[in-house]
């Protein structure tokens, strides 16, 4: 027979096992916070803004020139993580590790239609990471017609370090809450699972859910003198 459970008993379930829901959550909550403060290295990033923009002449710059530079965007987005650029970012810098290693610290976007490139390093320590994009900036402004044959990269922003850099990973708050969330979810699974596999009676009501008869009575316990 198919067992069947009511608001009623959801919520007598709930009160019964209440303080190990609570208790489950709180130990998650604190582990994470434990883990995030001190186990995860936090990490920091900065920015640079990088201009697509061909050199005015006479004054004018031709709508065409515009569609060429936002068609050549992603192309040099691409450009900018290669090793044709980054390899002398390393070296400029005496960086350990290949470009490899440091693409993974770079992301590179830009918004639809366009000019303006957006380009991210991310690191364990503010300053390297204010120094590394400020160089990639640099090395593809000076390396692109090189490469590309034209003259069209100017840097918008730099870079600058913060004298109290805000972490961009780990978020404490984010953490704690989701590890709360997670404890109090395990601690209702626990809680609703121990209910439903426990198949002693306790009262009328169970004995007609288990037989499926209704109850005609019931003998009260005495004791024995």
């Amino acid at each position: 027979m198919t067992e069947t459970i009511n608001i009623e008993q959801l919520w007598q379930i709930l009160k019964k096992n209440l303080l190990m829901i609570l208790s489950l959550a709180a130990v998650f909550a604190i582990g994470s916070a434990l883990i995030t403060y001190f186990l995860i290295t936090p990490k920091y990033q900065a920015s640079t803004q990088i201009l697509v923009n061909q050199k005015e002449q006479q004054g004018q710059i031709q709508v065409q020139e515009v569609q060429t530079n936002l068609q050549l965007i992603n192309t040099y987005n691409e450009i900018i993580k290669t090793p044709a650029i980054l390899d002398k970012v390393i070296d400029n810098l005496k960086l350990e590790g290949e470009s490899a290693d440091l693409a993974s610290k770079v992301n590179v976007t830009n918004q639809q239609q366009s000019q303006v490139i957006n380009v991210t390093v991310t690191d364990v320590e503010q300053a390297e990471a204010v120094k590394i994009v400020n160089e990639i900036s640099k090395v593809f402004q000076d390396e692109i017609e090189n490469i590309m044959n034209v003259d069209n990269v100017s840097i918008l922003t730099k870079a600058e370090k913060s004298e109290n850099p805000t972490p961009v990973s780990p978020k404490p708050l984010v953490n704690i809450a989701i590890a709360f969330i997670l404890g109090a979810l395990l601690g209702l699974a626990i809680a609703f699972l121990r209910e439903f596999l426990d198949k002693s009676v306790k009262n009328e009501e169970d004995v007609a859910q288990h037989i499926g008869l209704p109850v005609l009575g019931s003998i009260p316990a005495f004791k024995q003198k």
